[in-house]
């Protein structure tokens, strides 16, 4: 059962919204700025977070908004994504899939790896922390008598919702005729020249004195394009990527393709699993979150409205216990993930968790969340007494207006914290910004 199912039959309340606030400090801090710079410090509740709000609420009714809201969030936590990756044997599709979730190819739960063909049937990898999202390491294509329509027959061609085709020399005939067929299908490809690195340090090696990598990776680029559209693939894109250097080359323009050519839900799946490489990866998980945290609040306003006693604190806790999980998991704060960080580069885990500042980062429990839920006091209040003055219905219904304020404050706080203190550790770990 979800732990949102906290959320009752909600008594009905009317609403109207007006544009929104700037606020807050943080809950973990303890600190509260005076009332007159809170405008110009912080910015907790965006314009179109209001509008989204104003939106949910237009028909005057808390209860059934928040139900819908509820339903959204569960769609959203619970949306699949199932990615398919194939190529020719020893291209480097087992390790970029598990590149893509995280893992070394000697962890635990890694695909198999190899120079020869390790991948008989299509096998399945769940993301280790983002289930829902499923890498598929398909079978080789690299057989003379490779025929397209039976290979994606054979695969179960409609379970996937993209296809990603790998080479670490040159594309194909083979890869081309499957292209095509996936198109003919009504389903996008994306094609991936791995092993780059090796290709850079191979020219590095052999012309030390006129090296330069864009012009090796811009030949690379140019070769597999042209390949391509003389196997009939019309306006090939090719990302170059290397699976041990995935933040390196094209691998975030490919990411940034398919945020813009996915569903919504699919794609915010798939950004919230992908490993925590860089600034930019954090700051756009960050974005995505932050935008889903009015609909926790409105349920927990929505809650709140019930006059049963001790209803609203059990599922503020519940709902903020359960989401700071998350957040924690999502920018690889929690142990396992820390673990494997240390492991990677070769540091003591202690020694990567003293970048980590904020105490939920640490730890999370009902009884450390309700702790700070009484401490959020000064900062809270002030932005609960600001929607009273621009947000009528919180006037008039104070444990609602109370509760909305509370949660969107705390989940945003922390929110911040935990992207600072992933940053701070990918430093850490590093030894270098990124």
């Amino acid at each position: 059962m979800s732990p949102l199912s906290c959320f009752p039959t909600l008594t009905p309340t009317s609403a109207s919204l007006s544009p929104a606030p700037s606020a807050l400090p943080s809950p973990m801090a303890d600190q509260t700025p005076p009332e007159s710079n809170v405008a110009e410090e912080y910015d907790i509740i965006t314009d179109e977070d209001i509008a989204e709000i104003r939106d949910a609420l237009e028909g005057g009714r808390l209860d059934e908004a928040a139900s819908k809201i509820l339903v959204s969030l569960e769609a959203l936590e619970n949306a699949r994504l199932d990615i398919a990756v194939t190529g020719e044997s020893g291209s480097g599709k087992s390790s970029f899939v598990n590149a893509i979730r995280g893992l070394q190819d000697d962890d635990e739960g890694a695909a198999a790896t190899g120079v020869v063909e390790t991948t008989l049937e299509p096998t399945p990898y769940p993301h280790p922390t983002h289930p829902n999202v499923t890498l598929w390491d398909l079978p080789g294509i690299g057989t003379p008598e490779f025929q397209s329509h039976a290979y994606l027959e054979r695969v179960g061609f409609s379970r996937y919702d993209f296809f990603i085709l790998i080479a670490s020399e040159r594309f194909r005939a083979n890869h081309a005729q499957l292209a095509r067929e996936i198109q003919d299908m009504g389903k996008r490809f994306y094609f991936v020249r791995s092993k780059v690195d090796a290709d850079l340090n191979a020219a590095r090696r052999r012309r030390p004195a006129s090296y330069s990598e864009q012009w090796v990776l811009a030949q690379i680029r140019d070769d597999c394009r042209q390949r391509l559209l003389a196997e009939g693939v019309a306006s090939p894109t090719v990302f170059l990527l290397s699976s041990w250097e995935l933040g390196s080359y094209d691998f975030v323009t490919l990411e940034e393709t398919l945020e813009k050519e996915l569903p919504g839900h699919k794609r915010h799946a798939f950004l919230l699993a992908l490993p925590n490489f860089s600034l930019g990866v954090l700051q756009r998980k960050k974005e995505a979150l932050q935008r889903q945290i009015w609909k926790l609040a409105t349920i927990s306003c929505g809650v709140a409205a019930v006059p049963i006693p001790g209803l609203s604190v059990a599922c503020d806790v519940t709902i903020l216990v359960k989401t700071l999980s998350e957040y924690r998991r999502t920018f690889g704060l929690d142990e396992e993930s820390l673990c494997k960080l240390a492991e990677k580069v070769g540091k003591p885990v202690e020694d990567i968790k003293e970048a980590i500042q904020s105490p939920l980062a640490r730890e999370i429990s009902r009884d450390l969340v309700l702790k700070l839920l009484t401490k959020a006091g000064g900062g809270a209040l002030m932005f609960i007494e600001y929607l009273a003055s621009t947000v009528p219905v919180f006037g008039s219904m104070a444990a609602g207006g109370i509760s909305f304020g509370t949660t969107y404050y705390m989940l945003r706080s922390f929110l911040d914290e935990v992207a600072r203190d992933a940053h701070s550790v990918l430093i850490k770990a590093f030894e270098t910004d990124v």
